[in-house]
């Protein structure tokens, strides 16, 4: 008799649900939280965590940091971001806040989607879509993302701003933080890399209704 359950861990790319309510409440896979000195990234192949590198400062990561199950920064996210040449082959990035510490990764948890970060790495768009615990009751009041404390944000765009930062040869970081955007926008990215997603792997890919 076969068990009515799967025998094997779905990788967390593919084989997750981006959610029933994306793009405005979203899964999102943790690699990194904010007591985390090294970079932690999925390995495309296995779906395991693979330690990319040291923290390149002394800042930690500000939030929760992970991924949007079955999304992919394509052609059509790049349109949305001014001046980038492609979007950058990977899962939409996503950060979450939330009151009380989550001290672990390799987690899955609903985000409620408040916007996002327009990041350009080398040319390629690197949006952080920016969202909070869904569940958490001391963030029910925010729908957008003017509406957290202003120094939050600010941390947020400090870290992404110089996280990889090369110490002997600052005049040379290739990322920028072009701007931030609100819940409309971020909505808009959120879809775009779903379709982004679907153009690449094509309508059967593992999960994909």
């Amino acid at each position: 008799m076969t068990d009515s359950f799967s025998r094997f861990r779905a990788h967390p790319w593919h084989g997750l649900s981006i959610g029933p309510d994306a793009p405005d409440i979203v899964e999102a896979y943790i690699e990194i939280t904010p007591f985390d000195a090294v970079k932690y990234e999925i390995d495309k192949r296995t779906g395991f965590l693979r330690v990319d590198r040291p923290q390149g400062s002394s800042a930690l990561p500000p939030t929760l940091y992970g991924f949007v199950p079955r999304t992919y920064c394509g052609d059509r996210v790049a349109e949305l971001a001014p001046n980038a040449e492609r979007g950058d082959g990977d899962p939409l990035d996503i950060c979450i806040l939330s009151e009380q510490p989550i001290n672990r990764a390799e987690i899955i948890l609903r985000a409620r989607v408040l916007g996002g970060l327009q990041i350009l790495d080398g040319g390629e768009a690197d949006d952080k879509i920016i969202a909070v615990l869904s569940s958490d009751p001391v963030f029910d009041y925010a729908t957008e993302l003017k509406q957290i404390p202003a120094a939050v944000l600010q941390r947020i765009v400090h870290y992404f701003g110089t996280y990889k930062l090369d110490f002997s040869k600052p005049s040379e970081n290739a990322i920028t933080v072009q701007d931030t955007y609100g819940a409309v926008h971020a909505k808009k990215v959120i879809r775009a890399s779903m379709q982004d997603y679907l153009d690449r792997f094509g309508p059967h890919a593992p999960g994909v209704e």
